[in-house]
């Protein structure tokens, strides 16, 4: 019943579909967190499988656990400790944005949506296996490959979930079904802390079956996949396959006219048809689709350098500074923050539109970065300035979630005509991975050098953002891919003839 009075047009197999394709991202959210909480342990058996820390030398620090945790501690300092536990960190992203930039766009025109997630999966299984099985033989290889393999898996779901998911949902609710694989992403991460404590798998014993578990949602998706229709919209503009996308759609939608959709279907695959396929880098030269790219591009770039990642890395220090005795339920405080305003997105995307999200949430993250700046500033000099910071950072995460944080991720797919699509999310994918990794890289540097005025530097970068959205981003809620497209091609022609014009008053001038 509540489904139906909110959402009359979700059906069952619809709800089902996005819940199946939204696992991969649920899994890409887990794996995103789940290396963090047990650093320490891993880093224990890394020691020991190097060599630089053994049982016999805990015994030797006084057969306690106080002893073994100084030698531990001793041994996790060690420099090839320190190399191969950043290379478990760094593979993953490294792993995740080179190989969709060059193989992803053929993957997607080659495989249907569906097969496509299936396919991948396999990867997802191995990645879950090499870490759950990584003391069989040397834990840190086994670590480092299974991350560097579940790096390919998600860069690759990255794409092909929001694509999915933007190509079955109607029109009316394409944004919140959108929104969903942020959503899973954020849920992922919040389980993948939550199952990380000590207490629970994140401990001596249990560590690999928490790296493990992140291959575990693969084995679901691929049980519910085949019960999945495949996209319409590819079956049809793509493949030239009518009644099979009619049939899809029936699927999807249950029984009603379809005449509309076939339609709007068939006008794009008049103007896919005039296209030559389009590989990435005909995309990157083409002048046709130039405005698009810049917006989608523009709009991955300032997800990553929004400052979000820093707020994680940065967060726990400042909880600590605050008096918080266990920092870790703080930064889950923070994890149950996302998903919460993720799902208030959700709520308003379709209603407030993409833009006015983006525009808030850009605009509400420069303010909360300047305060954050004002509370680091001070904190040392007045207590209740950390609980300005810790308010700011709570605030920062909210106003990321409510826009930058969800909509790039499906608002490619909206911007992009059947053809160009693959290649469009493909290229946005590596733009979001390489940015994600030169933060990752840069960020520990940058507040070295800038200290606690590190965050002035991210308000000035969202201050930018914020007036490109403003200027450039057009709203696509409500409106048809041809629409869309519509509206770059005015916009392209009206730059060409107001070029035109200062042309002729030049000349005529002269």
């Amino acid at each position: 019943i509540w489904r139906k009075s909110l959402w009359p047009e979700l059906t069952g197999t619809l709800a089902l579909a996005v819940f199946t394709a939204c696992l991969g991202s649920l899994q890409y959210g887990y794996s995103l967190g789940v290396i963090n909480a047990p650093q320490k342990v891993i880093e224990r058996h890394y020691g020991r499988s190097l060599g630089v820390w053994s049982d016999r030398e805990a015994q030797a620090a006084g057969n306690h656990t106080e002893g073994a945790e100084g030698v531990f501690l001793e041994a996790g300092q060690h420099p090839s400790v320190t190399m191969y536990w950043s290379l478990s960190v760094a593979i993953f992203s490294i792993a995740a944005y080179s190989p969709p930039f060059w193989w992803a766009s053929t993957m997607y025109i080659l495989c249907n949506r569906v097969k496509g997630m299936l396919m991948v999966n396999v990867l997802a299984i191995v990645a879950g296996l090499l870490m759950g099985l990584c003391q069989m033989w040397s834990p840190h290889i086994m670590v480092i490959s299974g991350r560097a393999v579940m790096g390919f898996y998600c860069g690759l779901t990255s794409g092909l979930v929001p694509m999915y998911i933007g190509e079955i949902a109607p029109k009316k609710y394409r944004g919140a079904l959108g929104t969903l694989h942020q959503l899973a992403v954020v849920i992922g991460i919040l389980l993948s802390q939550v199952i990380g404590l000590d207490f629970v798998l994140g401990n001596d014993a249990f560590w690999p079956i928490l790296l493990g578990l992140s291959g575990a949602p693969a084995i679901l998706q691929s049980l519910l996949l085949p019960f999945c229709p495949e996209s319409p919209r590819y079956l049809y503009i793509m493949l030239g396959k009518e009644q099979e996308a009619r049939k899809s759609l029936y699927r999807l939608k249950g029984p009603y006219d379809a005449t509309g959709d076939l339609e709007e279907m068939r006008r794009e695959k008049e103007e896919a048809d005039k296209e030559a396929r389009v590989s990435i880098w005909s995309l990157i030269r083409s002048p046709v689709y130039r405005d698009q790219l810049c917006v989608a591009l523009m709009m991955h770039i300032s997800q990553q350098l929004s400052g979000i990642n820093a707020i994680f890395y940065y967060s726990t220090s400042i909880f600590s500074q605050a008096g918080v005795a266990q920092p870790v339920y703080a930064t889950i405080g923070v994890g149950v923050i996302n998903t919460v305003f993720t799902l208030v997105s959700v709520a308003l995307v379709d209603r407030a539109g993409r833009r006015t999200l983006t525009l808030v949430g850009l605009g509400g993250m420069c303010v909360c970065a300047i305060a954050m700046t004002v509370g680091l500033k001070f904190q040392s000099d007045y207590a209740w300035m950390s609980y300005v910071s810790m308010v700011a950072i709570f605030l920062f995460v909210s106003f990321f979630e409510i826009g930058p944080g969800p909509i790039p991720w499906f608002i490619v797919a909206e911007l992009f005509s059947q053809g160009p699509r693959p290649a469009a999310i493909a290229l946005a994918g590596c733009c979001n991975w390489t940015s994600n990794f030169i933060i990752g890289m840069t960020f520990p540097y940058i507040q070295e050098a800038l200290d606690c005025y590190v965050f002035i530097l991210f308000a000035a970068l969202l201050l930018c953002f914020t007036i490109f959205t403003y200027m450039r981003v057009p709203e696509t809620k409500g409106k048809t891919f041809e629409e869309i497209s519509a509206a770059f091609q005015k916009g392209r022609k009206k730059n060409a003839t107001d070029t035109e014009l200062q042309q002729l008053k030049t000349s005529t001038d002269a």
